[in-house]
């Protein structure tokens, strides 16, 4: 029987302990003891050879499939994972973990483990000294032991000692992970029965750690790369964002300039800025009124914002995030407000441009207003010769109003009204001057506007252009040679509403009434006037339907108002005289029985009256 080679033939089939001795069972009694002796020393040589060989191998294996895997260093997590798995299956152990070392907070912290079983131990962190693991992240040695919670040697904490019991851990073995010398955690290796590690153990998880080393700095390495490459990228952006922004920046003050240059004003402006910075552009004047841009309410918050954007001298944010503002001011004074609503993005060139916007309105506002006190003083001279008591010559007068653009030719009417600043009265009535194409100025401290038009409708468009003043009006009789007489008569009106008391009015001398007639230099026209003026429409309707309600008015005025006393003078029911009297407050107005108004009514019955006696 050839046993040598049966044994032979065995092993290379990777037969086991059992199938060997059971051979050499069967040879005994044919084969000399002491070649048979020989043979099984042999054969458990050869076995143990190659069961090293298979493990060399698998460890080999493990280590080349995980320096593989440091070529995909995109996942880091993911690599530290399979470290630490891949350790597990070739140290046979029950859990493996792999720690990394917090300096600032002088710990080392779970990051991996493969075969936990409590989530206390996921998350453990051991401060540098304590326990095998915070020794080997300290100390940058291996340390093993068979026995830990047994082992004196390390020291031991309550809630580490809790941990490990936790997870049943008895045998440890830990590696330092070093980096150019440094220690930047552990790698360990646990069983959950009580062993020793041979120095094999010890050399495959040395060279697991160093593995997981590399891929940590590579990591680090690799994350720095794209770090510096975001930084680039991030610097050329707002390169590009920056060059973008000043191109559109120069290119705003082109446009600005050429504003100017061309005599442009604020709309001209706003338009500019919405190309330029896109949005919608809005501008108010110091009073609030809207100057350009499509019409819209005012933002929240804006007159917080002009007073923030005046005082720091920068445009301001209202309380919408996508409304800005900037104040065009001349020293002290507020010339108008720029409102830009835009979604894009507003960055020190784009609120730059908007300032300067802000600022080239403010010239325009200034160019404007000089050229407006210019005109307004060739305006003013030729109202001072209209209104002044010398003759002049009519014709010259229509010429120099015509080569200031005004309309003279036709019905005029004069208005009147006093201001509290002269300059504000004069930039005024100058703009609605030459908005109704007439002319209008200063004059010995009252603001003077002759136009074609209705008197009381110009007074009022007069009065809300100065904010609710008083004014006086006139009819302008006999052309331009009439404009001195209706300005004096529009200026004595103006007075007598104020000492009146009817502030806030518009005023011609008819609608003095009472007052009017006691003024002197009336005749019977004037007198006419009042009576028509006063109690007209009752004098209409009487003479459209043969009614009776001026005679009514008249016997109820003489009784004092008395109902009864009325009724018995026109021999009529009472209810007779209220239904008239009702008609009268429906022809007249709801008032006239009330203070001046009754006793210009009562005044102008008895002129009538005593008209029709003459």
């Amino acid at each position: 029987m050839d046993v040598a080679g049966d044994i032979l033939e065995q092993l290379l089939a990777g037969a086991g302990r059992e199938e060997l001795e059971a051979t050499l069972a069967r040879a005994e009694g044919e084969v000399e003891p002491r070649e048979l002796a020989r043979v099984r020393d042999l054969a458990a040589r050869v076995r143990d050879q190659m069961e090293r060989q298979r493990s060399r191998e698998a460890e080999l294996s493990g280590l080349y499939e995980t320096a593989r895997d440091l070529t995909a260093i995109r996942d880091l997590d993911a690599i530290l994972a399979a470290i630490v798995r891949r350790a597990r299956q070739l140290l046979g152990a029950d859990m493996t973990y792999l720690s990394l070392n917090d300096e600032a907070d002088g710990a080392s912290y779970m990051k991996v483990t493969d075969g936990a079983l409590t989530p206390e131990f996921r998350t453990l962190r051991l401060p540098f000294g304590t326990g095998l693991l915070g020794l080997v992240a300290q100390a940058g040695a291996p340390y093993f032991t068979e026995d830990y919670q047994a082992d004196e040697r390390f020291v031991h904490r309550q809630y580490i000692d809790s941990a490990v019991d936790g997870e049943q851990i008895r045998a440890i073995l830990g590696v330092p992970l070093e980096v150019e010398g440094t220690v930047i955690g552990a790698l360990l290796a646990v069983h959950r029965r009580v062993r020793p590690f041979p120095a094999e153990e010890v050399t495959l998880l040395t060279s697991f750690a160093a593995h997981a080393a590399v891929a940590l700095e590579n990591a680090r390495l690799f994350q720095q790369a794209r770090d510096a490459a975001a930084e680039a990228d991030a610097a050329s952006a707002e390169l590009r964002a920056r060059g973008a922004a000043t191109e559109r920046a120069a290119h705003a003050h082109d446009l600005l300039t050429d504003v100017l240059l061309h005599r442009g004003g604020v709309v001209e402006v706003g338009q500019v800025l919405a190309e330029v910075l896109g949005g919608h552009v809005e501008a108010y004047d110091e009073d609030g009124r809207q100057l350009a841009g499509q019409p819209a309410a005012p933002p929240e918050g804006l007159a917080e914002a002009v007073a923030r954007a005046r005082t720091s001298g920068r445009c301001t944010r209202t309380d919408d995030a996508g409304t800005w503002v900037a104040a065009a001011t001349a020293g002290d004074e507020h010339l108008a407000t720029l409102v830009l609503r835009t979604d894009g993005p507003m960055g020190l060139p784009e609120r730059r441009t908007l300032e300067r916007a802000a600022l080239v309105t403010a010239m325009v506002l200034l160019f404007g207003r000089s050229e407006a006190e210019a005109e307004s003083r060739v305006r003013g001279e030729l109202v001072a010769d209209l209104l002044a008591a010398r003759p002049q010559d009519p014709e010259r007068l229509r010429v120099r109003a015509r080569q200031q653009g005004a309309e003279v030719d036709g019905d005029l009417a004069v208005a009147v009204a006093r201001h509290a600043s002269e300059r504000a009265g004069q930039r005024v009535v100058g703009s609605l001057a030459r908005e109704l194409r007439g002319l209008g100025t200063v004059h010995e401290g009252q603001v003077v506007l002759v136009a074609r038009a209705e008197p009381v409708a110009l007074g009022e468009q007069l009065r809300d252009r100065l904010g609710g003043a008083t004014v006086g009006v006139s009819h302008v009789e006999g052309g331009l040679t009439g404009v001195a007489a209706a300005w004096r008569e529009a200026r004595r009106t103006l007075g007598v509403l104020y000492r009146l008391g009817r502030t806030g009015e518009v005023g011609d001398p008819a609608a003095l009434g009472l007052a009017r007639l006691l003024l002197g230099d009336n005749g019977p026209a004037e007198v006419d006037e009042f009576v028509d003026r006063t109690i007209g429409p009752l004098l209409r309707y009487d003479a459209e339907r043969d009614t009776r309600l001026v005679e009514t008015l008249a016997v109820w005025l003489d009784a004092s108002g008395g109902l009864r006393e009325t009724a018995e003078r026109l021999h009529v029911h009472p209810n007779t005289v209220t239904q008239r009297l009702d008609r009268v407050g429906r022809l007249l107005g709801a008032d006239w029985r009330q203070g001046a108004r009754r006793l210009d009514v009562h005044l102008a019955v008895q002129t009538h009256r005593l008209r029709d006696l003459m």
